[in-house]
């Protein structure tokens, strides 16, 4: 084939591929369209602050999947936009900026037990739970066929109670390098 024969050849495979690809997207967006719910809200009412565990530092009261992932009862200041929210912030939070996307954000729940005050947690910038170690109580070497990893029972400041786990040594070292100075001892001269 040579020429006007490739060309009509290869414009008839450009116009079935868009022709598939419209479909396709026609497809998924009636997909996403079904299961879409926009979400908007007035100044005044009262939202939860969607905050997101840190796998290996978060810690606070369950761990995993029971991690809390909304904190909080704040009222919205301001509307900022179509999908942005002002949000008055106590104190605790100061270092946090009040603006946040919708879908950070979750209408209040009806039964006031269920939402967590901010006192009780520590929140990074990034909207990360922050505990850290208080002590180091308990060490092991966990053997496996081909190296030793050396592992530590840890204790963290949870204010739900005590809470223990084993952690490994060298990634505890690296983010609390503080509980690993070894204290200078003085020689009596007898």
């Amino acid at each position: 084939m040579l020429g006007p024969e490739l060309l009509q050849e290869t414009t008839d495979k450009i116009f079935k591929i868009r022709d598939r690809i419209k479909v396709a997207r026609d497809r998924q967006k009636s997909y996403a369209d079904r299961r879409h719910k926009p979400l908007s809200f007035e100044v005044g009412d009262k939202v939860l602050l969607k905050v997101s565990p840190w796998k290996g530092v978060a810690r606070f009261g369950k761990q995993g999947k029971l991690s809390p992932r909304y904190i909080g009862t704040y009222e919205i200041l301001e509307k900022i936009g179509n999908v942005a929210y002002k949000l008055k912030l106590p104190e605790s939070l100061s270092n946090i900026h009040d603006t946040f996307h919708v879908s950070k954000l979750k209408k209040r729940l009806s039964d006031e037990s269920l939402i967590i005050p901010p006192e009780e947690i520590h929140v990074d910038d990034k909207l990360h739970f922050i505990e850290e170690p208080v002590e180091v109580l308990d060490s092991k070497i966990y053997k496996t066929r081909r190296s030793r990893i050396k592992l530590i029972k840890v204790r963290w400041n949870s204010k739900r109670g005590p809470e223990f786990t084993w952690e490994r040594k060298d990634e505890i070292k690296k983010k609390y390098p503080h509980f690993f100075k070894k204290v200078p001892t003085k020689k009596c001269a007898a």
